[in-house]
């Protein structure tokens, strides 16, 4: 591709990923923050909650004064405390809602109004029918929620059967919730990661047609699943490059190819779509040196993109 990336592309960190020494809201979260949005190279941020407030302002003057697009994530606190907003348990439900509409209050303190977080946990099929309602009802709950704060809300799709085996899931699946969802709030959309669709079974194209209209922003990022007993084994986001991992530049090249295919992405730069990397540093790495290696990995899939090229098989 000849054009510049960032004439097309808002290229993205999910920064608590890249930084997960701060991902429980402590620790140095004020250099953290420096180095990413001192970086020229990102024009979007994706965060989760910073326990202290004072610090918390802090992070929202430099988000403000680096002119980047933020958006808030409940997922640490969904997923790490096992927290279900399609739970069968009505009690346990309540608590998941009353956790991603603490993040939204946190969001929009931070004057940040794009909130995403994933479903609840997989069922057996005859249940899914009913979870499906469940999770209908909290995502209309939470929208209402949030569209008397002017925010957004967006469900991550995750895999069903592999490692964090979420409810929502293939892309059918997906659509279908956020059809639903859609018919009393218009504040809903979906995102879509690379790392999650080979651990779901599906291609580009087949993870990001059907849910096309839906797509509220993505994210790029590699998966392992050759050895279990290896710590990186499922959805755990290593580096690109990393020995065994299913996603590289060429996955990059085909991902971008389809989300121009939707137009999620224009060659005008009408619509210049938020695609974020998620990639997690392992013990041993460097946060910055390892973005580095991503956005070159970037640069290089941009590079070699060629719309009237034919699909890359597999």
């Amino acid at each position: 591709m000849k054009l510049p990336l960032h004439h097309v592309i808002q290229p993205g960190l999910v920064h608590f990923m890249a930084y997960p020494a701060i991902a429980q809201g402590e620790g140095p979260v004020l250099e953290a923050f420096r180095a990413t949005l001192s970086d020229s190279f990102f024009e979007g941020i994706e965060i989760t909650l910073i326990k202290d407030p004072t610090v918390r302002e802090q992070v929202k003057a430099m988000i403000q004064s680096a002119s980047v697009v933020a958006k808030y994530c409940v997922h640490p606190q969904l997923l790490g405390k096992k927290l279900d907003l399609n739970s069968a348990d009505e009690a346990a439900r309540r608590r998941a809602i009353d956790e991603v509409k603490a993040g939204i209050e946190v969001a929009v303190g931070m004057d940040i109004f794009d909130v995403g977080f994933p479903s609840g946990w997989d069922v057996p099929k005859a249940d899914r029918a009913a979870a499906m309602d469940r999770l209908e009802a909290s995502l209309v709950e939470l929208c209402q929620f949030g569209a008397q704060r002017g925010t957004k809300l967006v469900l991550e799709v995750f895999d069903r059967d592999m490692d964090k085996k979420c409810l929502i899931g293939p892309a059918d699946v997906a659509r279908a919730i956020a059809e639903r969802v859609k018919r009393n709030c218009a504040n809903f959309g979906l995102v879509v990661d690379l790392s999650h669709i080979p651990l779901l079974g599906e291609s580009p194209a087949q993870a990001l047609r059907p849910v096309a209209t839906h797509l509220a922003h993505t994210h790029i990022g590699n998966a392992y699943f050759q050895d279990r007993a290896n710590p990186l084994w499922g959805d755990n986001h290593p580096r690109f490059g990393y020995p065994g991992g299913v996603n590289d530049v060429p996955q990059i090249v085909e991902f971008l190819r389809e989300l121009f295919a939707i137009g999620y992405l224009t060659l005008d730069g009408t619509r210049r779509g938020t695609v974020s990397f998620e990639i997690k540093t392992m013990p041993g790495e460097e946060p910055t040196v390892m973005l580095a290696a991503a956005k070159r990995k970037l640069v290089e899939a941009w590079a070699l993109l060629d719309l009237d090229a034919p699909p890359i098989r597999k």
